[in-house]
């Protein structure tokens, strides 16, 4: 959606009871939340922009709700933001892969005050390439509880199961995050890759490129996800145009690719992270204002 900052300011003046003063103060209480609900949305999803969808989706169901009623303003917006990821992811697996496009410009939309993270964040790389193997309901339970210390009794109400379920779910989950390798984090050897990566999408060299990825790596953009080596290398031998003017460079600190405009500007920035000397996770960044806000030095 990318204009959940509007929405915030000005569509809640559109609904309710038109008292100004009553919508700046609900507005006000669900800023207080916004950065742990977009950080739950973030984990849930994996992606900033279906993030932000998620978070204004709260908005539109608080500013339709009689806030009074609400005793935990905080936990009632992380159970709606739960049950709405919980809905985005279900219907992300019912749809199928995605077609990985996204190295085309994508619409620009209203800059977040909120810088946005790449994928390789605090939460590591390789928890989030485990996640996406994770069933929805294995997914919320394990990021509510493990990570957001939301309590099982939360979590049951959001997937409609017992507590019980709730935690033998939370625990599944636990155990293959626990089982996840370690990110590759040398620089030198990350570059090769990258390198070797550039070589193969520039000659559309589609076993080069699977040689580079890792079995279930994860492409993400503003567009939508790709997950697996073969749907991944397929959309990387469409653009190999594209690539024979990337450059290689470090995006917000990670090995990564920058497309230039004609006037030197940065277009468009991949970052790249890795497991077993192999691509685990592409953040594909296309959106003007994003890419205006990454680090972004040439190597």
């Amino acid at each position: 959606m990318g204009q959940g900052e509007r929405g915030f300011g000005q569509g809640e003046r559109r609904g309710g009871s038109g008292h100004c003063g009553d919508t700046d103060f609900l507005a006000e209480r669900f800023e207080a939340h916004r950065s742990r609900l977009r950080a739950v949305a973030h984990r849930m999803l994996g992606s900033a922009a279906e993030a932000d969808d998620a978070v204004q989706e709260a908005w539109f169901r608080l500013s339709r709700t009689d806030a009074r009623q609400v005793e935990n303003l905080g936990g009632w917006l992380t159970t709606v933001v739960g049950r709405v990821c919980l809905d985005m992811l279900r219907s992300r697996r019912s749809r199928g892969e995605q077609p990985l496009d996204s190295w085309n410009p994508a619409p620009s939309h209203e800059p977040d005050p909120a810088q946005d993270a790449l994928l390789a964040d605090a939460v590591g790389v390789a928890l989030l390439v485990v996640l996406d193997t994770l069933t929805p309901a294995e997914r919320l339970a394990f990021v509510l509880h493990d990570l957001f210390a939301v309590p099982f009794e939360d979590i049951a109400g959001v997937l409609g199961r017992s507590p019980a379920a709730a935690r033998q779910l939370a625990s599944r989950a636990r155990r293959r995050v626990q089982g996840a390798k370690a990110p590759d984090t040398d620089p030198a050897r990350q570059r090769r890759i990258v390198d070797a990566f550039l070589a193969a999408a520039r000659d559309g060299d589609f076993d080069g490129l699977l040689a580079v990825l890792d079995p279930d790596v994860v492409a993400r953009s503003e567009a939508g996800v790709t997950s697996g080596a073969s749907a991944v290398a397929a959309g990387a031998t469409n653009y190999a145009g594209l690539a024979r003017v990337a450059h290689p460079a470090l995006v917000d600190g990670a090995v990564g690719l920058v497309v230039l405009a004609a006037d030197g500007r940065p277009e468009r920035a991949l970052a790249f992270a890795f497991v077993r000397d192999r691509i685990a996770v592409i953040e594909i960044v296309t959106d003007p204002a994003r890419v205006s806000r990454l680090g972004i030095e040439r190597v």
